[in-house]
Formats: C-alpha cells, sequence, structure tokens
C-alpha cells in the first residue's frame, strides 16, 4: 500500500490517501466480506437449501409446501398428521385451491424446519 498522509483528527478533518491505497482498500473489504458470505452459508446445515431443480419448480409455479415435502422426503399423508392437518386440506393447499391460513402454515413450516417466509 502506498504511503497514507495524514493531519491530527479534529472534528471535519479529513484524510487523503492515493487512489491506488484506496482501491486496496475497497477490494480488501470485498474479500472480508466474501469471507463472511461464505463462513455465513458454511454455518447453515445442507438441508437447509434446495437444489436448483426444485427452486426452478417453485419459480415455474409449482406449490413450495409440495415441494419442500418432497425434497424433505415426506408424503403427504406424513406431513399432514405431523402438522395436525386432514390430508385433504393440504392437498388442497398443495394443488393451489387454498392459500392456507397463517397458522395453518405456520404448523406446515414447523414440521419442514422452515419459516412460514419460505413457504410464500
Amino acid at each position: 500500500m502506498g504511503e497514507i498522509k495524514s493531519r491530527r483528527a479534529t472534528a471535519g478533518d479529513a484524510v487523503t490517501i492515493p487512489r491506488k491505497t484506496y482501491e486496496a482498500m475497497l477490494a480488501e473489504i470485498e474479500d472480508l466480506q466474501d469471507a463472511l458470505a461464505l463462513k455465513t452459508a458454511q454455518s447453515n446445515p445442507p438441508e437447509s437449501y434446495l437444489p436448483f431443480e426444485k427452486a426452478e419448480r417453485i419459480l415455474e409455479g409449482e406449490c413450495p409446501v409440495r415441494v419442500w415435502r418432497e425434497h424433505r422426503g415426506l408424503s403427504a399423508a406424513e406431513l399432514a398428521e405431523a402438522a395436525g392437518l386432514s390430508r385433504s386440506y393440504l392437498s388442497e393447499i398443495e394443488s393451489g385451491r387454498k392459500t392456507g391460513s397463517a397458522k395453518t402454515l405456520a404448523a406446515i413450516a414447523k414440521v419442514l424446519g422452515l419459516t412460514v417466509d419460505d413457504l410464500i
């Protein structure tokens, strides 16, 4: 890095540094942000990720509840029972005929290990 010129700091004082030093500092900050993002991503368990192919199904309009249920390896009957729902009500949610109440989506999200936001 180049030499940094500064004077005694007072309120409203400015520090002047060469552009090359400034750009090097920005690059270092970006590297640190990338390292932090990687560490954060690595601390999340892999099961919290949805593979691209499954995420694409949601983007194409398929019900997130169904996609996540299948990703977790649960049958509709298993999810319905664990969430305290009737199988027919879950079917209506997965087919898009009903949206499900906030309470219902919270119960489904809990069973799937997700947040409600992941399902809407």
